[in-house]
């Protein structure tokens, strides 16, 4: 399976591509993990990705293509993957639909989904993650055991700069802004299917029920 998660920052794209890849044996892609690695590891792209992530603002083009192109080359990519998070503009689909041409390869579908921004609010406001291992929580609906203390591997949990209010609010205006508009490019390819969901459930069985 090969598959597009579009959707708002904290829509749900990543526990829904965490489920497929268990049905299946894909790969879930984030363009967010890949380039909070680079900023962890020091690299070149991860100084030049750092700044516009803090602001919340959206990674240039050509640094994105390149960690894909390589990206979809790698081995694990062979069974299928899942695009979370990417692309974001209408420049970066028609690159990646470029780009899986000329791998031989094309989309099973694109999958949009669309939940109230009040809800992304409370969601991601009160999202703490490891600072260690990555490892995800919710002050409200999943605590860590001791508080600012990952479970798994003890490392500090805390809020990102990036989930602040405020950052938040501004990643939902440049999503609407410039991600957004993807849906009607993927619905006049044909390849859209929209869910309007709280409950990545009901996501997985729309995907189901189209690859039936």
């Amino acid at each position: 399976m090969k598959l597009i998660l579009l959707g708002a920052p904290g829509a749900g794209k990543g526990t829904v591509a965490k489920l497929l890849t268990k049905m299946d044996g894909s790969v879930q892609i984030s363009t967010g993990d890949i380039l909070r690695a680079a900023v962890a590891a020091g690299t070149e792209l991860g100084k030049q990705a750092q700044a516009a992530m803090k602001a919340g603002d959206l990674v240039s083009d050509d640094l994105i293509m390149g960690i894909m192109g390589e990206r979809l080359k790698e081995d694990d990519c062979k069974k299928g993957y899942l695009l979370d998070g990417f692309p974001r503009t209408i420049p970066q689909a028609e690159a990646l639909k470029t780009l899986l041409a000329d791998m031989g390869e094309e989309l099973d579908m694109v999958v949009d989904i669309q939940v109230p921004k009040e809800v992304i609010l409370d969601r991601l406001t009160t999202r703490r993650t490891c600072e260690d291992c990555g490892e995800i929580y919710n002050v409200k609906s999943n605590p860590t055991k001791e508080e600012g203390k990952c479970d798994k591997c003890g490392g500090n949990v805390v809020q990102r700069e990036d989930e602040t209010e405020e950052a938040i609010s501004n990643r939902l205006d440049v999503y609407n802004e410039m991600t957004a508009p993807l849906a009607g490019f993927y619905e006049k390819e044909g390849s859209l299917i929209s869910v309007d969901a709280t409950s990545s459930d009901a996501v997985i069985d729309a995907i189901k029920a189209k690859l039936g």
